[in-house]
């Protein structure tokens, strides 16, 4: 196969995950197929990465990555995320996903655990291994170096009350995670696919924010600097890395020939698969890595401390 045809053969994947040709180049059949992205083969697994992308979005903007995810390998088997070289990004995901108690938060199970009911990590050979007992879901973070992991999980753990380190689950975690299959409202079925297409959120600024999160029967997308509307809609609709959703409605700026200065745009999806809606929308807040009040070598430094 000549190089530009390749090229095209692989790159609404590399767009939707970030992953580099020259890796894709390898997974081509030889068919003339653009590449697709794997589904998560069980629901265990799909279980897993939604219930990280949920917690991990609310960092909010700490670099031009979003949720700091420079590249993602997606397997129907495994999940494989490649996170931005700063401490303090490693130390956020460590503190929105570390599992802990929460003391007098009511009679639902589901409330009485911050972070992921279940989780635990070790280090393997590529990177950090994030996994529930007993269970075959695997996310593997990496492009780190997974000593910031075992320091700032260690510190945590003692203070915060941490479970991270437990080697089995203990019987809060266990109540919230069956309590949160349990719900008819589970989301899993949407937000595993996103998180493996989570560089399509990533729009052409220095600073990016991808946010999720389930509210009634749908689930809303949102970001503060998003991609162009039109580039959004083809990855995620009907192309060969699309997840088929359909839009409904739409509200875009994107191609107007004079300024919307804070006026960010709309679209509303469906999944045909689930009936479920998505409503997306993208701020366009025109951020900067000027407008944040403590400098990344900061935010790194004290990470530490």
């Amino acid at each position: 196969m000549n190089p530009p045809a390749a090229l095209l053969l692989t790159a609404d994947r590399r767009r939707s995950t970030g992953e580099s040709h020259q890796a894709l180049c390898a997974l081509l059949s030889g068919s003339g197929r653009p590449l697709s992205i794997p589904a998560a083969l069980h629901t265990e697994q799909a279980r897993l990465e939604a219930a990280v992308f949920q917690r991990v979005c609310a960092m909010g903007g700490v670099s031009e990555h979003p949720l700091g995810v420079v590249r993602v390998r997606p397997r129907e088997d495994r999940l494989t995320l490649q996170l931005v070289d700063e401490p303090h990004v490693i130390g956020h995901w460590i503190d929105l996903l570390s599992p802990a108690v929460n003391e007098g938060m009511g009679d639902d199970p589901r409330d009485r655990v911050a972070g992921v009911p279940g989780l635990r990590s070790c280090r393997e050979a590529g990177g950090i291994h994030l996994y529930r007992p007993g269970m075959a879901a695997v996310t593997l973070l990496s492009g780190f170096n997974p000593r910031w992991w075992e320091r700032t999980a260690g510190r945590r753990a003692d203070p915060y009350g941490s479970l991270l380190r437990q080697p089995d689950w203990t019987a809060v975690e266990k109540a919230a995670y069956d309590a949160r299959a349990a719900c008819p409202q589970d989301a899993s079925a949407l937000l595993s696919p996103l998180l493996r297409r989570i560089r399509v959120t990533a729009g052409p600024g220095p600073v990016n924010s991808t946010d999720v999160w389930t509210t009634g029967n749908g689930v809303r997308l949102e970001t503060t600097d998003g991609p162009l509307c039109p580039d959004l809609i083809q990855l995620l609709t009907d192309g060969p890395c699309g997840l088929g959703w359909q839009v409904e409605n739409k509200v875009c700026t994107c191609l107007c020939d004079h300024s919307h200065a804070r006026t960010g745009c709309t679209v509303n999806f469906r999944d045909p698969a689930t009936a479920r809606p998505v409503w997306y929308s993208n701020l366009k807040w025109g951020r900067t890595l000027e407008d944040r009040p403590e400098t990344t070598a900061r935010l790194n430094r004290s990470a530490f401390t």
